[in-house]
């Protein structure tokens, strides 16, 4: 795998950063670390950035579909389409630098998220038992997945299950919302009227890709735990909807699958955010849609096998067979 060496750097300085209460607490005064669900604290790590070192982004601006120039067709984004708000697409290439979009739709506040080093991609409602809440970047990982944090009470959030884990509000749990990620072409030709993230007022390189050929690695960024069962290989990708996990490569190759109550489509056209430089220049993965028998649009997501098996590990592989 080849790493600009921004990255390459960061790893290096992440490898000596381990995680313990003692160590956290100076950078963290307003963080309780007595509250806390982690039993094995070298878990988590520095991923390199300090807190709000990745800048998490606030009610941001959008413009029309009809105006947008910059993406092209296969580039990913995460869409949201919500009753009673016009369709928004969240372009990778602006959330691969900022990771988390604090937002506002149809009079519901969500977190837009995604973490590069999972794949992982979900859209959360931001309201809890205390309070509505404003997520930035904390700088750690654990399992290789971000670790967000509120600004109100500075709890830690494990994003892949969208739980905290550290703090004042630890065991409290985020609603996820239906969203996915699709090409920005279908995402456009579907929806000629919707909205689409503008870019942010930061100085990044967006439209690339910080790891290059991470998908086609051996082992995840600082990771160190189980590799998953069945011979999968750790970066491939699973549809995982609750506690089970589907292989991309089954759906892609039957196109559509009903299991288990849920209905999954595939059709080609996206590139893989986390393949070559030019995030739309990427290696096809396909636009997966997961419905219920209704027809109506479910919250899942589109991981990478390593980050279920960490945090699911007695979850159910539908393999098939």
């Amino acid at each position: 795998m080849r790493l600009i060496p921004t990255i390459a750097a960061i790893c290096t300085a992440a490898s000596t950063a381990f995680a313990s209460p003692e160590f956290w607490a100076f950078e963290w005064p307003n963080t309780d670390f007595e509250q806390t669900s982690v039993d094995n604290w070298v878990e988590i790590l520095s991923g390199g950035p300090p807190k709000d070192g990745i800048p998490a982004l606030d009610n941001p601006a959008f413009k029309p579909v009809s105006e947008e120039a910059k993406l092209t067709p296969r580039e990913p984004v995460i869409v949201l389409e919500m009753e009673g708000a016009t369709p928004r697409a969240y372009p990778i290439r602006y959330l691969t630098w900022h990771e988390i979009v604090n937002d506002e739709v149809g009079g519901i506040p969500v977190a837009v998220t995604f973490c590069p080093l999972c794949n992982s991609g979900i859209t959360f409602d931001r309201r809890t038992d205390a309070g509505v809440l404003r997520f930035g970047v904390s700088g750690k990982l654990r399992n290789s997945d971000m670790i967000m944090y509120d600004r109100e009470t500075e709890s830690w959030w494990q994003q892949a299950i969208g739980e905290a884990i550290v703090g004042d509000l630890t065991g409290t749990a985020l609603t996820s919302l239906p969203s996915w990620m699709e090409s920005w072409d279908a995402f456009a030709t579907r929806n000629p009227d919707g909205l689409v993230m503008e870019q942010p007022d930061f100085q990044r390189n967006y439209g690339a890709n910080p790891y290059v050929r991470y998908d086609s690695a051996n082992r995840p960024f600082l990771y160190s735990g189980e590799m998953p069962p069945h011979d999968i290989p750790a970066l491939a990708r699973v549809v995982r909807v609750g506690d089970r996990a589907w292989p991309l490569t089954r759906l892609s190759d039957v196109r559509e699958l009903t299991e288990a109550g849920i209905t999954f489509s595939w059709t080609e056209g996206q590139a893989s955010a986390l393949d070559t430089e030019n995030i739309g220049a990427g290696q096809e993965v396909g636009n997966v849609r997961v419905r219920d028998i209704n027809g109506t649009d479910i919250a899942h997501d589109v991981m990478f096998a390593f980050a279920f098996h960490a945090f699911w590990p007695d979850g159910e592989w539908m393999l098939g067979n």
